[in-house]
């Protein structure tokens, strides 16, 4: 049996619907896609509601943010809330393997698309990922779901920031996005046991789990000790020095994880005295008196330049690094090594963070405009020209649409 082709990646020949909006179902979506599968985007006829979520905005006139989670996916704007829109659907499940959703619980179903209820009779070998804030039962089953209140009521904010900042917000949408590969995750684990069984499976990925899951290792610290953990700013409960400090010019962070890491530390920044010193002797020890390690860590890394000292520090084994803005991250010559800045069609951003040796994967197509593809993703179902006639002059299938410049 000739081995397949998987030149565009591990997922090619993968079928994916995608009828998520935002963030976390998007991002699945799109490693999906990164990785070589064939996403078809579904959108509500007023689009995903990330294309206007600016400024900034691109030449077409859509958000960043928008084009940040949907490359390589063709994109269609379909009615789901009338008879002909789910009809389309259904059609274009025939050879899915898989759905990603994240609307409110029981949308679906009361529109007779339930897994249960309607779709894995019909579909046995559909894998159904299902993306909400709390699940669908429980105290809070049903409710929507926010990455920043996920954040706050799950304990992440409590943890984040210092005593004069009060409780902050993690400054990107970790728990979005972890979500987002959660949801990943879990239709890697439906394929594989598919493989085993021939039948798909719904998966159930919320961010209320997602938020808890992240928790580490403030939860088993708690769960240890009894005692709540409180906000260090940038500093570690559990390892000292572990933080950000100020050298010469600039801020650098510090990630000394053990002894032999502090011995080398200081040897590079000439503070041998501070090895004989009892207070320093042992992470323990550094943990138990970790304002005067402070102290005397500030004093000696005023002397030194930021990116000279992080550089020697690093060839020695000890993890240093400076505290960089995004375009001073991105301007690290590590980056075009890595591949993790892009450009294709156009359309530049972060480069796939999942490298497989035999098959890469590779980053695809711009992010669509609004319905760009209906009529490419229609004909490929079968239907012919006068049926997507019929549909777009129902309104059930949103034409494409010329988007404004935004400046």
């Amino acid at each position: 049996m000739p081995a397949p082709d998987l030149t565009r990646g591990a997922m090619t020949g993968l079928k994916v619907v995608d009828l998520s909006r935002v963030l976390a179902g998007p991002l699945c979506t799109q490693m999906l896609a990164d990785h070589g599968a064939d996403v078809v985007k579904i959108e509500p006829p007023g689009g995903d509601e990330t294309r206007g979520l600016g400024p900034p905005f691109d030449a077409a006139g859509q958000a960043a943010y928008f084009g940040a989670v949907n490359r390589g996916k063709l994109g269609m704007a379909l009615d789901l809330s009338r008879a002909e829109g789910r009809k389309v659907l259904e059609t274009l499940l025939g050879d899915a393997d898989v759905l990603v959703e994240n609307f409110l619980p029981g949308t679906m179903e009361r529109w007779g698309l339930g897994y249960e209820s309607d779709l894995a009779a019909r579909f046995p070998r559909l894998i159904y990922c299902a993306i909400s804030g709390f699940g669908s039962d429980g105290p809070l089953g049903g409710l929507p779901g926010y990455d920043a209140v996920l954040q706050a009521m799950c304990g992440l904010m409590s943890i984040n920031g210092t005593h004069e900042s009060g409780a902050t917000r993690v400054g990107v949408p970790i728990v979005d996005y972890v979500t987002g590969y959660n949801a990943f995750s879990g239709v890697l684990l439906a394929l594989a046991a598919r493989e085993k069984t021939g039948s798909g499976q719904r998966i159930e990925v919320t961010l209320f789990d997602t938020a808890l899951s992240l928790l580490v290792p403030h939860a088993a610290n708690w769960i240890c000790s009894g005692s709540a953990p409180g906000r260090l700013g940038s500093a570690h409960p559990n390892i000292a020095p572990y933080d950000k400090f100020a050298a010469a010019d600039g801020e650098i962070f510090l990630g000394i994880l053990n002894d032999g890491q502090f011995r080398r530390f200081c040897q590079k920044v000439e503070r041998c005295d501070l090895l004989d010193d009892p207070r320093f002797r042992t992470n323990a020890d550094r943990l138990g008196h970790v304002a005067a390690l402070r102290a005397e860590l500030e004093r000696t890394l005023a002397g030194f330049k930021s990116d000279d000292l992080c550089r020697e520090l690093m060839r020695a084994g000890v993890p240093a690094g400076a505290v960089n803005t995004v375009p001073q991250a991105f301007a690290q010559a590590h980056v075009a090594h890595r591949d993790m800045l892009i450009e294709s069609a156009g359309h530049r951003a972060p480069g796939i963070p999942v490298k497989l040796k035999q098959t890469p994967g590779r980053a695809g197509r711009r992010p669509p405009r609004l319905s760009e593809h209906s009529r490419e993703v229609l004909a490929a179902a079968g239907f012919d020209e006068a049926a997507i006639d019929r549909l777009i002059e129902a309104g059930v299938v949103t034409p494409q649409r010329k988007e404004r410049v935004r400046r």
